[in-house]
């Protein structure tokens, strides 16, 4: 496996108080490969996060993140385990949650994006190695980037840490939550840098993260790439489906309307979003691939459109079997939806359909013992034409002598 170092890390922390679900995020990408969750650690419970990088090996990496969270665990600030940093080659780490501010030490380059709250004057301050520091209750932000050799737009990375760190300032000021900057921080990274690849994203108030979603699916590998699309969504009803098998889709199988290409950060921002309309989705009674992620898709679709109405869940899900966007599964009934409107939540329970079989039997007016006997006949029938066909020239030189 070959090592891997985080090129880009950002921490936001837009509400230093805490209350705010979506107030501390962050994230990292590289343009290298391997670029997998262990760059972007974070503690649900004590609301932190260590994002790691350098130049050092990744060993030496190892050892500092496990030094920095020990020194977190103990209630160390945020730049004493960044410093931390300093003492193994080549690492950098950038620590910081809501409650604690953020910094960044080690081997780095990178701004301090500052907002006043009063007066709404932003500062961009630049830093190279040592500690740098986002104080604790200060609304602001940390961006740390680097080229990857290798990447075709080597050489960018100094204007677009400056342009991303500035707009950065701005979202904050204009009262964007900290889940959305680091989307839209990371889109722009991608686009102007080409250190695109995931990686992911936390967010540090609400204990969400996006886990395996953008990282690689094999080593030695790259990750997906931020700046591209990721999933096609109906704003209509909520629908949606990732690629490649959004290609396969131009309107909503569901409501027939236009589907919405996300790319993505932007798909990072949604994922680690809390937003009042969220939907717990959990499915049960079957383990097939394709199954869970479908139904969580179609249900929230559902709710966003229909409220938390068991029929017409069911009708919506029954619908995707009928297109075959969910294959394996019986129809199901209200009966099998468990709607829980107080905790925005919803269950599943499908009956699995037995065998091989993919699709639940018609609903027609004709026995299946009778199809099957006509399925029957209609082989025999077809056995005995292939066999006149086969030996026809045989039957006419035999019929010509008689």
């Amino acid at each position: 496996m070959s090592s891997v170092a985080a090129t880009c890390n950002i921490i936001v922390i837009t509400d230093p108080t805490g209350k705010d679900p979506n107030g501390a995020a962050a994230g990292s990408m590289s343009f290298a490969e391997n670029m997998f969750q262990s760059t972007f650690l974070m503690s649900k419970d004590h609301h932190f996060a260590v994002l790691s990088g350098g130049t050092g090996s990744s060993d030496t990496r190892l050892d500092s993140i496990i030094a920095a969270i020990a020194n977190l665990e103990n209630n160390a600030s945020a730049s004493s385990a960044a410093s931390i940093a300093s003492s193994y080659n080549g690492a950098r780490l950038v620590v910081g949650g809501p409650y604690m501010g953020a910094a960044i030490g080690g081997s780095f380059d990178a701004y301090v994006i500052t907002v006043d709250d009063g007066t709404k004057d932003i500062t961009v301050t630049p830093y190279s190695s040592g500690v740098a520091v986002l104080q604790q209750g200060q609304k602001g932000a940390i961006i740390h980037l680097r080229n990857t050799n290798g990447n075709p737009l080597y050489g960018t990375a100094d204007g677009v840490r400056k342009e991303t760190a500035m707009n950065i300032g701005k979202m904050i000021r204009d009262g964007y939550p900290a889940t959305t900057i680091l989307s839209e921080a990371m889109g722009e990274v991608a686009r102007d840098s080409g250190e695109k690849y995931g990686g992911g994203g936390v967010n540090l108030v609400s204990g969400i993260s996006t886990s395996d979603m953008f990282t690689p699916n094999q080593m030695n590998s790259t990750g997906y790439p931020m700046d591209e699309p990721y999933s096609k969504t109906c704003e209509y009803c909520g629908w949606g489906v990732g690629y490649p098998t959004a290609d396969n889709y131009d309107k909503c199988p569901i409501c027939g309307h236009e589907l919405k290409v996300i790319h993505a950060y932007e798909a990072l921002g949604e994922a680690i979003t809390v937003s009042p309309d969220a939907v717990a989705v959990s499915v049960y009674g079957s383990g097939k691939p394709g199954i869970e992620p479908t139904t969580v898709e179609i249900v929230q679709a559902a709710v966003h459109r229909y409220g938390y109405d068991a029929s017409a869940i069911a009708d919506s899900i029954n619908r995707a079997i009928n297109n075959g966007l969910l294959m394996g599964v019986d129809h199901i009934e209200p009966k099998d939806i468990n709607v829980k409107p107080e905790s925005k939540a919803v269950g599943v329970y499908f009956t699995a359909l037995p065998g091989d079989r993919s699709a639940p039997p018609w609903d027609l007016p004709i026995d299946n013992n009778l199809l099957n006997i006509l399925g029957s006949i209609q082989t025999a029938v077809g056995i005995v034409l292939i066999l006149l066909v086969i030996f026809r020239s045989r039957l006419l030189k035999s019929f010509q002598k008689r």
